[in-house]
């Protein structure tokens, strides 16, 4: 077994091609021997095997410095450069990260886990290297579904004016996480089909020397090309066609849902679970069809990840032009809904806590100071959500939470989401976003109003006294459990609020809890600091009242268990309880 003896990248340039042939089958043995057990990108980085081999025999990495994009496709440089343990040994499994990582190896050169960005930072490597008279090659490896980024095209606009060795593997594999969608795409398809000899040359017209593969999983034709650009004094692209999920059956004929899973039975490439039930993607493409077919201006929009709202192919087709895909184009997205709105449209634009990040400038400039009446769902915005460390949902609250005339709304529950998707895409005055109660659907039997117009006014649900905890959206029921800890160990009747608005505060009713209450606490399913927690802290300041702010401390956690991060943060009910009587005590 060759693999089990490769170390370095060095112990790969020892083998021949056909002996590489063999070794590319060891590797994808051992992805789906992992990934059926473990979970994780599976047709990325089966169709990349081939390449990444290619890569490290034909450069010298580290000194030749390869920058994956989104870093999806990276489990066989992972193998090749000193971490195959955690690829053949299932107790290792958990030891590296499904993401480039500078503390794992010095092949790895960036924390990368977001899309379109390898050309910009390989670009920053290029500069570097051409200021200290260095010669080393600089590679950015990217997808065609990442080319629909705008960095990417800056990256490679900044590449060409560079007019230095950076060498750029596009790897199309004619797919995003979904299709592709994008007039780009119509080129890429054009070179495709005249074997790159196309005039029309969307690279080439960026000033990119280029060269076109046609066997992108051929080990002798990568070989071959990769050799002719090393050392290239000019910007070059390398376009290689591949196959997603090249060598599993079932990857190849369904790329969409084995993009990226849990483990499945590798002999029908089912999964081992039946899943969690209901889901709020699965809501919410329910209830917009739903609206869709009632009133013609409403509209779906995704940035490349059409499932965390639910729409399966099936309902992209039942929705037609009525949903829209810009691709991994969270700015254009947001900006895209801003102008449907203010068209008289009525735009509901769902996107993962993480992803929202990137589009900050839009979500204020090009949508809230014109106050245009579009929604948008952020989803998985929790702790209980991915826990990888470039794909945290801590941070929407603070980011979304401070901009001005944008009306944030923290749901508890299925059905409180439901109403307020409903007024959101009813009323007319506001941008509304919605965060998405949690990562697993809660229902309650509550009456829930149908009008938020009338804004920042919080809701309480058991009143009390003495002690009122503030539970914000999917933490409403931690505020609860916590409330009842405190009657049960201390016959402390405390007062439970759901704020709903994230955005503003209930002064009204802050002030009223001045008359019988001694402390607050305030949770939230986030970052503490700049969060919710924090506004009603320094609305309380000058006064007697205690507050305590109870979120995620500021951090880049990775691969965490979640129960382990809320104890960490006393974010369970005993401790806050125990926090509570403690403050108590002492006023």
């Amino acid at each position: 077994m060759y693999l089990e003896k490769i170390d370095t990248p060095q112990d790969v340039k020892r083998l021949a091609v056909q002996q590489l042939e063999t070794l590319a089958d060891e590797v994808r043995t051992a992805l789906l021997q992992k990934l059926s057990a473990h979970g994780g990108h599976i047709g990325p980085n089966l169709g990349m095997v081939e390449a990444t081999i290619a890569l490290h025999y034909v450069f010298d990495s580290p000194k030749d410095k390869i920058v994956f994009d989104v870093s999806h496709q990276s489990y066989t440089h992972k193998m090749l450069t000193g971490r195959r343990a955690a690829f053949l040994d299932p107790a290792a499994y958990d030891d590296v990260s499904g993401y480039t990582d500078p503390r794992e190896s010095e092949h790895d050169h960036f924390t990368v886990g977001h899309t379109s960005t390898s050309v910009s930072l390989a670009c920053g490597l290029a500069k570097a290297r051409d200021l200290r008279g260095g010669r080393e090659n600089v590679i950015a490896v990217i997808g065609d579904g990442s080319l629909s980024g705008g960095e990417a095209y800056e990256g490679l606009s900044n590449a060409a004016e560079a007019g230095t060795n950076l060498i750029v593997v596009v790897n199309d594999n004619e797919m995003s996480i979904a299709e592709n969608h994008g007039g780009l795409y119509g080129n890429l398809a054009l070179l495709r089909r005249t074997q790159g000899a196309a005039e029309c040359n969307y690279f080439r017209a960026l000033g990119l020397d280029y060269l076109y593969v046609e066997a992108g999983n051929d080990l002798g034709a990568l070989i071959g090309a990769f050799a002719r650009v090393k050392d290239t004094p000019r910007p070059t692209v390398v376009h290689i066609h591949t196959q997603k999920g090249k060598g599993y059956a079932p990857a190849e004929a369904d790329r969409e849902r084995f993009h990226w899973g849990m483990p499945f039975d590798r002999a029908t490439g089912e999964p081992l679970s039946a899943g969690g039930g209901e889901d709020y993607g699965d809501l919410t493409a329910r209830f917009l069809l739903e609206r869709m077919r009632e009133d013609p201006a409403v509209v779906a929009i995704t940035s490349g990840t059409p499932a965390v709202m639910g729409f399966t192919p099936e309902r992209r087709r039942a929705a037609g032009r009525r949903f829209v895909d810009v691709g991994i184009a969270e700015e254009h997205a947001v900006a895209l809904a801003s102008g449907i709105a203010r068209g008289g449209g009525r735009p509901f634009y769902g996107v993962y806590s993480t992803f929202v990040q990137r589009t900050y400038d839009q979500l204020s400039q090009d949508l809230c100071i014109d106050r245009n009446p579009a929604v948008i769902g952020v989803f998985m915005g929790t702790i209980a959500g991915l826990n990888d460390a470039t794909h945290l949902g801590f941070f929407d609250i603070p980011l979304l939470g401070n901009i001005p005339n944008l009306v944030y709304l923290a749901p508890t529950c299925a059905e409180e989401y439901l109403a307020m998707l409903d007024w959101a895409l009813r009323q007319r005055e506001h941008p509304v976003a919605l965060r998405v109660p949690g990562a697993a659907v809660v229902h309650s039997d509550r009456t829930f109003d149908t009008d938020y117009g009338r804004l920042d006014r919080f809701e309480t649900t058991r009143r009390g006294s003495r002690v009122a905890l503030v539970g914000l959206g999917a933490f409403h029921s931690l505020a609860e459990a916590a409330a009842d800890r405190l009657e049960a160990e201390a016959g402390i009747g405390a007062t439970v609020i759901n704020p709903r608005y994230i955005t503003g505060l209930d002064e009204e009713l802050l002030e009223a809890l001045k008359a019988d209450h001694e402390v607050v606490a305030t949770l939230e399913d986030g970052a503490v600091e700049g969060g919710f927690g924090e506004k009603i802290a320094r609305w309380y300041g000058p006064s007697a009242m205690r507050v305590l702010c109870y979120g995620a401390r500021k951090e880049f956690a990775d691969r965490f268990d979640p129960q382990e991060l809320l104890r960490a943060n006393r974010l369970t009910a005993p401790q806050i309880a125990e926090d509570i009587r403690r403050i108590l005590a002492e006023v």
